[in-house]
């Protein structure tokens, strides 16, 4: 995994837990997401958007 990989990771993790603590909204969530895969261009990361990361599906 590359450094743009791990960062848009760690990045929306951390987004993650604001949405989950309600101190953002899921339009904002989505907004930001797509602004980091723009940015970081992902790939592997984007097998799991839309898939929580800490919880079964």
């Amino acid at each position: 995994m590359n450094r743009n990989e791990m960062t848009y990771l760690v990045t929306m993790k951390l987004f993650q837990n604001m949405l989950n603590k309600r101190l953002i909204t899921a339009n904002e969530y989505a907004v930001i997401d797509t602004k980091m895969r723009a940015k970081y261009h992902p790939k592997i990361g984007t097998l799991f958007t839309g898939y929580p990361l800490t919880s079964p599906r």
